[in-house]
């Protein structure tokens, strides 16, 4: 039930050997019928032997220790529950069976749930890929998927994944920065489906050591950290008003372009260097500008 990776004793679960714990509960309850008519039938009489008193003793006494050691051996599983079975500290396998369930007493359970779990992670500061501090946190859903592993080869299997999950946290936290106006990187304001799958394969890397396995997992909080969070968010502002620009000013050369591409083909009007340049100008500033233009009726010549 074990194999040796990477020097590690790693533990893998098996199935338990138990019994129907209703087939024992009538052999529990055929050993109390057993002692009751026992006790109705063979009560000496006063004047009874030593021996004969004896004999009623030990008839009562076997019954009742026998009912003492199978009311002992009883234990219920219920839905998206397990029982790891272990004899004097030996693993002897995990009991998934519902309902109730007997082994011999000597034999320990420890009951451990397969139910999905959902932890919600406690706000962290770190530092994203540009050495911004940030404040990060997530929501995990896992479950146990190896009972022997989560009994066996961690301390405390739910500590180890609250440990874990900050540690991935941070990790992958790390890898990206907090925005990139330019869009040449995966950021974690706006890569929200990368980063999470990358938390989730980075979580179930961690914790498949303890027989964890992670469905769900993604960030519910996001932001700068509060002595940056003034400076970056007037940063945050510049670069998206120069984005604006540079997009509106790339745009009006492209429509100025098409203009005078137009006019030219269409022979509405043949324009030299000096009138070109007017044009330009002015369209430009029509379309760059943050107001509405208000346009001069011009009575002379382009020139005046």
């Amino acid at each position: 039930m074990t194999d040796i990776v990477k020097g590690m004793n790693i533990s893998r679960e098996g199935p338990a050997h138990s019994y129907s714990g209703y087939v024992m509960l009538l052999v529990l309850l055929g050993f109390l019928v057993l002692l009751g008519l026992n006790f109705a039938t063979n009560i000496p009489a006063d004047g009874a032997t030593k021996g004969a008193k004896l004999l009623f003793i030990s008839g009562l006494v076997l019954p009742i220790l026998l009912a003492t050691l199978v009311s002992a051996g009883f234990f219920m599983i219920q839905p998206n529950q397990a029982a790891v079975v272990t004899l004097f500290g030996e693993y002897r396998g995990t009991e998934r069976r519902e309902g109730l369930r007997w082994v011999w007493p000597w034999m320990m359970r420890r009951k451990i749930s397969a139910r999905a779990h959902n932890v919600h992670s406690d706000k962290v500061k770190i530092n994203d890929l540009r050495g911004n501090p940030i404040e990060i946190a997530c929501n995990v859903v896992w479950r146990v998927a190896d009972t022997a592993q989560a009994a066996f080869d961690v301390d405390d299997y739910k500590e180890f994944v609250n440990i874990q999950i900050e540690a991935g946290l941070r990790t992958v936290g790390s890898r990206h920065p907090y925005d990139d106006f330019e869009g040449e990187e995966v950021t974690l304001r706006g890569g929200g489906d990368v980063i999470n799958r990358e938390l989730l394969e980075e979580l179930n890397d961690r914790l498949k050591v303890a027989g964890i396995v992670v469905d769900e997992a993604g960030l519910t909080h996001l932001a700068y950290a509060p002595e940056i969070a003034g400076a970056m968010l007037r940063r945050q502002q510049a670069d998206a008003v120069i984005a604006a620009r540079k997009k509106v000013v790339i745009g009006a050369v492209g429509m100025v372009e098409d203009a005078l591409q137009k006019l030219s083909q269409d022979g509405v009007v043949e324009l030299d260097d000096e009138r070109r340049a007017a044009m330009v100008s002015n369209l430009m500033v029509v379309l760059c500008g943050d107001r509405e233009a208000h346009p001069v009726v011009n009575t002379g010549t382009l020139y005046q």
